[in-house]
């Protein structure tokens, strides 16, 4: 299994970015995927999910209304739409794989993870 996420940077309080996240080496389109992020000094935190099919999607309520997991089956990536982004956004986020075609919210849910790609929110 691999996970290459990509398109973090530094961005100011307000703006957007997009990640993205290459799988390759397992069926992705019969597992679910998820984003976990962690900041400095903080355990890492659940941040989006979404089912095989893209049928069911959960957020964490930190990020509920501004951002938005999609996937395309067809090119093996799962995306992460991130809009009003605010300081305590800022960490690295994760890709990660479902144990199962719908995960659920907890670390333990994941088998598989990706390195981390950096966002930066600050004025």
């Amino acid at each position: 299994v691999q996970l290459q996420a990509s398109g973090g940077g530094l961005v100011q309080p307000g703006g957007s970015l997009r990640l993205s996240c290459a799988a390759s080496g397992f069926a992705f389109s019969t597992y679910g995927m998820g984003w976990f992020r962690q900041a400095p000094g903080k355990e890492r935190e659940f941040v989006a999910a979404i089912s095989w099919s893209g049928g069911r999607i959960y957020y964490a309520d930190s990020v509920k209304g501004r951002f938005t997991i999609s996937r395309d089956n067809a090119k093996n990536t799962v995306l992460l739409q991130m809009n009003g982004l605010k300081p305590e956004d800022t960490g690295a986020y994760y890709c990660a794989v479902g144990r199962t075609p719908i995960p659920g919210r907890g670390e333990d849910a994941f088998g598989s993870w990706g390195r981390g790609t950096q966002v930066t929110v600050s004025s």
